[in-house]
């Protein structure tokens, strides 16, 4: 069947708009299956959304206006066909963190800050987008992400222990909560405790026993998992029907209150230059660690449906969310990955089920907010306990020690520092620790001496295989290419092979793994065949690729090369066996 939206959306819209390469062949079909989708989708973001927006400082109903508008904008311009866009706790609780830098909660100023907050990681993200540097997100390592989100989940979840307890607690890292919350041991509120520890008790029984327990009542296993996803709305509906009937908040229970009825104003954020100054670099954090949660959950979704996302698309599409919570009253946002899971789970063919979502949550902050006078902040916060469990993974520390030191060593520092500093001083440790593991590791590229394994032309490491070798000869390979960081590393292996074996005559550099040479590296080999050239010494490369040899041959390097450029490892070998008193011409 036809498209329900028509054809003959032209090419410069499809190029700079994904929506419009799939609109015109929307399905009556597909249309079904958003719907479906979003009403799921939905169910599961109304309780999500009002406790993030309290876990960032703000009030309930602008975690509902941050579920609205950026939806749309993300569904027009991003690539990924499921990914779904909304509050996220990391990304809460980093605006917690840096909102309550500029402002007290609770205040005009604080509201201010989290549009302006939201329109800066937008505009950040849109900025880079439009210059194509999507690539910058792979130099962010991704353990040290896990690392970091690791801590912050246990961060979250010790902050909202606080209205579980019902006691004031406050503090950005794991000291400060621990000290708050130990002061105020002595005035916890036993309804807000059994009724946050029932709600935690009863979410936790539904992603396990509940999928059981359904499917004994015959219920499909994969109904049954996405009916479990509605339990934080039992819980909701099940505790404002507590507090109301038992007058809870006259024994002390916390309650949202009053939220107010209708949507979000479209408003520009007064700017101040002190302002943008002081979110600018929060700004920048948040948008980097969303964007790289958001492009590793839709790569694994598209995966699935070989449906492949733009890195650089995806800047914009989050840039356009984040611009559109701004100046809709919203605070950051980011593409979840338990929403967009579920998303995808419910059958969700296309962004137009995040479009039903948003009017979905349009149409409960119109109507349904009345009804949520009377919701402990206890229920939300045991939501966010549950959550932000499943973020939790120690596992990273022992996958990494066995695998990588240097890997374990960066997600450890980034850990301690999150929890003992605060998040904002912990992103900023992750990203220097991913530059740092980067030139580290770059700086030290793995050289390997290689011989002939014997009836092949093949060439491996002396370490690893029984292989031939000559000691007038000395094969040498690099599996990196070669730059200013670790130009000097080559050197002083060069130079320590040659005075471990002294009757070496030819010195072979095989590039195969050599993509680029850069202009250190080049000055490197220079000195390298000066050296080797003085001491009676030729150097030969093999089996040079042809964009370093067209930059070689650009520099004269070639013309100075004492030895020769050889198409292979084993012509180099098996030529220079019969030379060694003298260099081939």
């Amino acid at each position: 069947m036809k498209g329900v939206f028509g054809r003959g959306v032209g090419w410069f819209l499809s190029q700079f708009i994904p929506a419009a390469q799939w609109l015109p062949e929307y399905s009556r079909g597909a249309l079904q299956r958003d719907l479906s989708a979003a009403l799921i989708v939905t169910v599961m973001l109304i309780p999500q959304s009002l406790a993030y927006a309290l876990l960032a400082g703000l009030p309930a109903e602008v975690g509902l206006y941050a579920s609205i508008a950026p939806l749309v904008a993300y569904a027009l311009f991003g690539s990924s066909r499921t990914l779904s866009v909304g509050p996220v706790a990391v990304a809460s609780l980093m605006s917690a963190s840096a909102l309550g830098q500029v402002a007290a909660q609770n205040t005009s100023d604080y509201l201010l800050a989290a549009m302006v907050l939201a329109l800066l990681s937008g505009l950040f993200l849109f900025f880079l987008g439009v210059l194509r540097l999507g690539f910058l997100a792979n130099f962010l390592s991704h353990p040290v992400i896990s690392g970091f989100i690791t801590a912050s989940g246990l961060l979250i979840a010790l902050s909202q222990l606080k209205h579980l307890l019902g006691v004031p607690a406050q503090g950005d890292n794991l000291p400060e909560l621990m000290m708050s919350m130990y002061s105020g041991l002595g005035s916890v509120n036993v309804y807000s405790l059994v009724l946050g520890a029932s709600v935690v008790g009863f979410l936790i029984w539904s992603r396990g026993a509940a999928v059981r327990f359904l499917q004994q009542l015959s219920v499909s296993k994969n109904t049954a998992v996405l009916l479990v996803k509605a339990a934080p709305v039992v819980g909701v509906v099940a505790t404002i029907l507590l507090a109301s009937g038992f007058d809870l908040e006259g024994k002390g229970v916390d309650l949202v209150g009053e939220i107010p009825r209708g949507l979000p104003q479209i408003v520009w954020p007064t700017l101040s230059l002190e302002l943008v100054q002081q979110l600018f670099l929060p700004a920048v954090m948040i948008s980097i660690i969303g964007y790289v949660e958001s492009v590793s959950v839709g790569k694994t979704l598209g995966a699935k449906r070989r449906q492949k996302i733009d890195m650089n698309q995806e800047l914009i599409g989050l840039g356009a969310a984040n611009i559109a919570a701004g100046f809709s009253g919203g605070f950051p946002v980011t593409g979840g990955f338990s929403r967009s899971v579920v998303n995808f789970d419910a059958g969700a063919e296309t962004q137009m089920a995040s479009v039903y979502t948003a009017c979905g949550i349009a149409l409960a902050a119109m109507f349904l907010t009345p009804f949520l006078f009377y919701l402990p902040k206890a229920t939300l916060a045991a939501t966010i306990i549950v959550a932000v469990l499943s973020l939790v993974d120690f596992s990273i520390l022992k996958k990494t020690w066995q695998y990588s030191p240097s890997d374990f060593f960066a997600v450890l520092v980034t850990i301690v520092v999150t929890l003992l500093f605060g998040v904002e001083v912990g992103v900023s440790c992750g990203v220097l620790a991913s530059v740092v593991l980067f030139l580290y590791r770059t700086s030290k590229p793995h050289i390997a001496e290689v011989g002939l394994v014997e009836g092949t032309e093949h060439f491996r490491n002396i370490q690893r295989h029984p292989v031939r070798t000559l000691p007038q000869i000395l094969s040498i390979r690099v599996d990196e290419s070669l730059m200013f960081a670790n130009a000097a590393f080559l050197e002083e292996r060069v130079y320590g092979d040659i005075a471990a074996t002294p009757e070496v005559r030819h010195v072979i550099l095989m590039c195969s793994a050599i993509n680029e040479i850069d202009w250190s590296a080049l000055e490197t080999l220079e000195s390298i065949n000066a050296q080797l050239k003085a001491s009676g010494i030729c150097f030969h490369l093999s089996e040079v690729k042809g964009p370093v040899m067209d930059a070689l041959s650009k520099s004269g390097f070639l013309d100075a090369l004492s030895g020769k450029i050889f198409f292979t490892q084993y012509q180099a070998f098996t030529t220079l066996r019969d030379h060694f008193d003298g260099c081939p011409q």
